[in-house]
């Protein structure tokens, strides 16, 4: 099949979930022997060279960038909050650029499947069936408008005001395309049955974003033990208000039992007002680090202190891929079904998050038993090929039932 994925943003370098998501996907894709071309915004603030994607990934993808800006001013900021009824997030991916690109590139080549990376291609979907009858596939890496719904616990009154704004206009933009695409992909199954709740009528499939095995070679050579570690983008807010979480309410008495431990933080694009939070005794800022799996590797614990967000968290997939003992909510392993005191540890509250480090600070054998399984659970579950497979058998199917 001839596969064009539409994305607002490079997905070179994977260095944040959907980048990886989109890449892992691609190159699933040309593994199972498909024609892959993706069209991509280059914006601004995630700006890259057409050069600096590697020779062999270049080869086995079609990359086609477009320049967008994608960094607003404030008075671009005031105006979409007074005069505009679209969110932010969407009005700065409304690019005639892009549009003219893709009208382009629709004209010059026939494809089968048009997989919308997010909800903010959605806006494109005229575009393609004035120039394409390829299936149009909607993949929600998340269900944008409950991500800030429930990001209201940090900043003032004036944020909380912005954030009910932003949730509205979100909700009713995300409504607004349901049942326009062809068929619906959900990274989590829990996402898909909102979107159908929601008012989804089309097919739907399930594909989790898996990995490539043979990137995460798990070892313990320069293992830091104790340690605690985080690691994710810093400027997303249910990271940042995780990550609060965790230093008000956990680590006081986890270094208060623990006084040598270390906890580090990587993570980019973080603001200056929460840096200025991690100035902590024993807490570490790494900021962006040049190799996440070297860092991942030489540190002990992992913590994912989420309470909001949809979607998947990669950065676990990936720290169970290297044998990581996690600590994360609940929240954090939506998606992954991974069992409580087998693959991770899950804990909710801070007496039992607090509770859950410990026993793996003080119990190094529940600590090698929960680094053995998480391997052992991510090679049996989260296979990239398997789950690419799978997708492609849907859409076989899906075409195959439009044609009939």
């Amino acid at each position: 099949m001839r596969i064009l994925q539409l994305a607002n943003k490079v997905p070179w370098p994977p260095k944040d979930g959907e980048a990886i998501a989109i890449l892992t996907l691609s190159k699933g894709f040309f593994l199972h022997g498909h024609q892959v071309t993706v069209l991509a915004m280059n914006t601004d603030e995630h700006h890259i060279e057409k050069e600096e994607i590697p020779e062999h990934l270049a080869a086995e993808i079609d990359f086609h960038l477009v320049n967008v800006p994608g960094r607003n001013s404030l008075i671009k900021r005031l105006q979409n909050l007074f005069l505009s009824d679209l969110p932010l997030h969407a009005e700065r991916c409304i690019s005639e650029r892009y549009s003219e690109a893709l009208a382009q590139l629709l004209t010059e080549n026939q494809f089968d499947i048009i997989q919308l990376e997010g909800l903010y291609l959605c806006p494109y979907i005229p575009v393609i069936r004035k120039y394409s009858n390829a299936l149009i596939s909607y993949r929600a890496h998340n269900i944008e408008h409950e991500i800030w719904e429930h990001t209201d616990q940090i900043g003032g009154i004036w944020r909380f005001l912005y954030l009910r704004r932003l949730v509205r206009r979100l909700k009713k933009f995300e409504l607004s395309f349901l049942n326009k695409y062809d068929v619906l992909i959900s990274i989590t199954e829990r996402d898909g049955y909102i979107f159908d709740s929601l008012g989804n009528r089309k097919p739907r499939h399930t594909s989790q974003t898996g990995i490539h095995l043979s990137s995460l070679i798990p070892t313990a050579k320069n293992l830091e033990y104790p340690s605690l570690f985080h690691i994710g983008a810093l400027d997303w807010p249910p990271s940042q208000e995780g990550l609060l979480w965790f230093l008000n309410s956990c680590w006081p008495a986890i270094r208060e039992k623990h006084p040598n431990l270390k906890f580090y933080i990587a993570g980019r694009n973080v603001p200056a007002w929460i840096e200025s939070r991690f100035k902590s005794d024993q807490v570490i800022f790494l900021g962006e680090v040049e190799d996440a799996y070297t860092f991942m590797n030489s540190k002990a614990i992992m913590v994912v202190p989420l309470h909001s967000g949809t979607g998947m968290r990669i950065k676990i997939i990936e720290g169970m891929a290297l044998g990581k003992a996690i600590v994360s909510t609940s929240v954090g392993c939506e998606g992954i079904p991974a069992i409580d005191h087998e693959n991770v540890l899950i804990a909710d509250k801070p007496e039992a998050f607090i509770a859950a480090v410990d026993q793996l600070l003080s119990n190094k054998s529940l600590f090698n038993l929960l680094c053995k399984n998480s391997v052992d659970f991510i090679r049996s579950r989260f296979d990239n090929l398997a789950i690419v497979g799978a997708l492609i058998d849907f859409y076989k199917e899906q075409i195959g039932s439009r044609r009939s």
